[in-house]
């Protein structure tokens, strides 16, 4: 993110003395993407952030994957991979990935470790439930509809509330970039544009410090190597302020102002985010095609540049209808299968003034691969649900 903020107790001037009550220096540590030449945070600690006493390799979630062959379009049913007593970092399990970005599910019912993504962002798009996302930034109250976005090593920790399990898609930024707005909702000094689908006041970070006790704390750091379980001489959770365009956000779905016009409009009018090789888009309610021989129904297309994905939230989903899509499905469409409404959808439409749906869409523009806990929630009869009835059967 670019939009500046500032929260807590901050120098009048970057990089000069600060002090705390007792007189000694607070610690400043920039957390600056490329290389001091992007966005970046100016954070204040009260203790120094770089003691560490152990390093331990530690084992953590993997994600070997297999090409998608012979292809076929899939359906996976993410629900049946819910369980207990799992939490929001070693608890996920990955579904689909290619270099530039690995799609994992999980389904948290307990706190996570400290946690530290060390390879790129992440977002976190969450399905149901609610929690507190703790960070070196401070608190964010998160629920259900929001993409999270957390910057590449930020350390931070998931604390679901009680109730409905915290079910959530995580998509993780693994090549070279970073997730953030699309280039052309912005001017070139940062600011939301006037036909973006969504502007500053949507977003949602933490807007005060967070601060505990003081005492040696662990937290997981995963690379590209692999994961790490560092043990701090100080907790990480002892910043009183910080500045500047590179923190965690979230923005709800509902927040997301759809663009309609008279016929059909693509895809890319629905793009919420940008990643490495990928976009992330928001499918909402919102009012038809208005013209007087509009067909609401996406045309088939051929997705010759990219793999489509698709994780059905809530609502009906009307191109699909007939096919078994529920909520907490996703649909892959990889690159070389021609795809569009299943048998009947098309004239289901017709006339029909609005949509009731909410899903995400990730488009990647690398193959993506199939991950073994994709392989334990496969409809294995998706792939021939267009041919199972009659053209034009409403059934």
């Amino acid at each position: 993110m670019s939009y500046y903020r500032a929260v807590g107790e901050l120098p009048p001037k970057r990089h000069t003395q600060f002090r705390q009550p007792d007189g000694t220096l607070y610690y400043e540590e920039l957390m600056g993407l490329g290389g001091f030449a992007d966005d970046s945070a100016l954070l204040y600690h009260e203790n120094p952030p770089m003691s560490i006493l152990r390093s331990e390799r530690v084992d953590g979630p993997t994600a070997i994957s297999r090409p998608n062959h012979p292809l076929l379009p899939r359906h996976y049913r993410t629900r049946q991979l819910d369980g207990t007593g799992a939490d929001a970092v070693l608890g996920r399990q990955a579904l689909l990935a290619n270099t530039d970005v690995r799609v994992s599910y999980f389904a948290a019912d307990q706190p996570s470790s400290l946690y530290r993504n060390a390879i790129g962002d992440e977002c976190v798009f969450l399905a149901s439930g609610s929690a507190t996302l703790e960070t070196v930034f401070g608190r964010l109250s998160v629920r259900s509809g929001d993409y999270v976005v957390i910057p590449a090593a930020t350390t931070h920790r998931w604390v679901p509330d009680a109730g409905e399990p915290l079910r959530a898609l995580v998509i993780e930024a693994l090549g070279s970039g970073h997730i953030h707005p699309p280039s052309r909702y912005l001017s070139p000094r940062g600011q939301f544009l006037e036909h973006a689908p969504y502007c500053e006041r949507d977003l949602r970070s933490p807007d005060e410090p967070l601060t505990v006790a003081d005492e040696p704390a662990d937290i997981l750091v995963r690379t590209r190597n692999g994961w790490t379980q560092l043990t701090h001489g100080h907790h990480p959770f002892d910043v009183v302020g910080w500045d500047g365009g590179n923190y965690p956000y979230a923005l709800n779905i509902r927040e997301f102002e759809p663009i309609t016009g008279r016929i059909h409009q693509p895809p890319p009018v629905h793009q919420v985010l940008e990643a490495p090789g990928a976009v992330i888009c928001a499918f909402v309610p919102r009012k038809f095609d208005y013209h007087p021989l509009s067909i609401p129904a996406p045309y088939s297309h051929a997705n010759v540049d990219s793999d489509e994905v698709l994780f059905y939230v809530d609502g009906e989903f009307n191109s699909r209808k007939g096919s078994s899509i529920e909520a907490g499905s996703i649909s892959l469409h990889p690159s070389g299968f021609i795809h569009g409404p299943h048998p009947g959808a098309v004239e289901a439409s017709l006339g029909k003034e609005r949509t009731e749906e909410y899903a995400l869409m990730l488009d990647t523009f690398q193959p993506l691969e199939l991950c073994a806990s994709a392989d334990r929630c496969e409809d294995e009869s998706y792939a021939w649900s267009w041919a199972r009835h009659r053209a034009g059967s409403t059934s």
